[in-house]
């Protein structure tokens, strides 16, 4: 009886390994060679719909970003909506959007690499993409919202003859400085790790591809001394990008807090702004991974159920930290004492434009936090995408909120006014359209898994026997 016993519990501890196995990637170790194979087939990978898709993406960033922002350049603001009192319109939501998109990058890679959290190997480089990308997107805006956009070098402090410096004073200073600053930041860490596979994608590659990706490696061969400086500076910029992070949304957040406008005047602006942006982002990382994992080969291997659910969690946490930080914002407003300011509050939710109002809750609070909290909804791919999708509408929809909806409802009823946006919708689809189609054209060009990362967790992951039970532990690999 007790050899059979010792005969049940072996097959019960095999069954346990090879699930571990199946579930998490890095107890599924494969040669390095084969994970190389995968991710350059992935890469030169095409089919008539990636065609498709990147000319029809490309097709709408040429008509409705610069087509539309062309018409509009030659015929003036005019042809947008914004009248008075609302001289901040879609522009600047769309704005404050992509900045916030942007965040995801530094949080899942730089943020999750400082706290030593396994999960984010696979698809840092996802992450780190979509924040260059969603800068270029949302750098745009202060040009268009410019109006007479061939000025803008007035915005560049730099010396010159005429002393003609840009004033400090003005938010399109401000946020000059803090996307530049970031912009660079965010391409240097997305390269850095970049390094590695780009010497694996020469090696592995022809003609024109071979050359490009020679140039790009810097003659990388993998020594132990190349070895050392790539990851120590990695951890320097990890920990420089971060306050950096902080500080350009918080810029963000002063253009509006520093204005003496009901509803603005705030001082929880700033960690408000950056909790909404870390949502947005990480739910805009979960939507690409299930792209990439349904669109590119092997992708299923490296994007498994795990990495959804560890994401599911941030999500729900942050959901929840917004709208302490949301509800917080109009407690305050409401006992501060002032009639108009509650009027404001309440047109909201009961004004015109309510069923915005109420699409942010809904989509922000109610539809997270009635689904997150299972497993089973965290581990279904599809479903991860339909939640994160809704919850990035309710991020528009509060974008909106704080700024066309606040500016129409001031303290003065009889200069309350709506505002309708015209053709600020088809540049605002077409910067959609140029995100989408510079992503669809990376994936091609660039390994969008981090294939020595992978297999370093690997090395460092194994199954500890305790007692009947075997249980993944880390080792520090330096």
């Amino acid at each position: 009886m007790a050899a059979e016993t010792h005969s049940f519990s072996d097959v019960r501890l095999s069954h346990t390994e090879e699930e571990d196995h199946t579930q998490h990637l890095m107890l599924d170790p494969r040669p390095r060679e084969e994970m190389n194979r995968m991710v350059m087939e992935s890469m030169t990978h095409t089919t008539p719909a990636f065609w498709a898709w990147a000319i029809t993406t490309g097709l709408g960033a040429a008509v409705f970003l610069f087509g539309a922002w062309g018409v509009m350049i030659f015929q003036g603001m005019g042809l947008a909506g914004i009248r008075k009192p609302v001289y901040w319109g879609l522009f600047i939501v769309t704005f404050v959007f992509w900045i916030g998109i942007s965040h995801a990058g530094t949080f899942v890679s730089a943020i999750l690499r400082v706290f030593k959290a396994e999960f984010r190997r696979p698809f840092t480089r996802a992450a780190e993409l979509m924040t260059t990308f969603g800068l270029a997107a949302g750098a745009l805006y202060p040009l268009i919202h410019l109006g007479r956009v061939w000025v803008f070098y007035w915005i560049i402090p730099y010396p010159n003859a005429r002393w003609l410096w840009p004033n400090l004073r003005s938010p399109l200073v401000w946020d000059f400085l803090a996307i530049t600053t970031y912009l660079l930041g965010s391409t240097i860490y997305l390269f850095l790790p970049l390094i590695p596979d780009l010497a694996m994608a020469r090696d592995r590659s022809t003609g024109l591809r071979h050359t490009v990706y020679r140039i790009l490696a810097l003659g990388w061969r993998g020594t132990e001394a190349e070895w050392f400086r790539v990851r120590k500076a990695i951890n320097i910029f990890a920990y420089a990008i971060i306050p950096v992070m902080f500080s350009v949304h918080t810029i963000v957040s002063w253009d509006f807090a520093v204005g003496q406008v009901a509803g603005w005047h705030s001082t929880i602006f700033g960690p408000y702004f950056i909790v909404g942006a870390i949502l947005s982002g990480v739910s805009a990382v979960v939507m690409i991974l299930f792209i990439l994992r349904s669109t590119l080969l092997h992708m299923d291997y490296f994007i498994r159920p795990e990495h959804f659910d560890a994401l599911g969690k941030l999500v729900l946490v942050f959901s929840m930290a917004w709208a302490y930080f949301f509800f917080n914002e109009y407690i305050l407003e409401w006992y501060g004492g002032y009639a108009s300011v509650r009027s404001i509050l309440t047109e909201h939710a009961t004004g015109p434009d309510r069923y915005i109002w109420f699409t942010m809750l809904i989509c922000n609070v109610a539809i997270p936090w009635l689904t997150l909290w299972n497993k089973r909804v965290r581990r279904t791919p599809w479903l991860m995408f339909a939640i994160t999708l809704l919850i990035n509408v309710g991020m528009y929809a509060e974008r909106y909120t704080i700024i066309p909806m606040v500016l129409g409802h001031q303290r003065m009823p009889f200069v309350w006014g709506e505002y309708t946006p015209r053709i600020e919708i088809l540049i605002a689809f077409g910067t959609l359209c140029l995100f989408m189609f510079l992503y669809t054209i990376a994936s091609r060009l660039i390994p969008m898994v981090p294939v020595w990362e992978v297999q370093e967790g690997q090395l460092a992951h194994t199954l500890r026997k305790v007692g009947k039970t075997e249980v993944p532990s880390v080792t520090e690999l330096e």
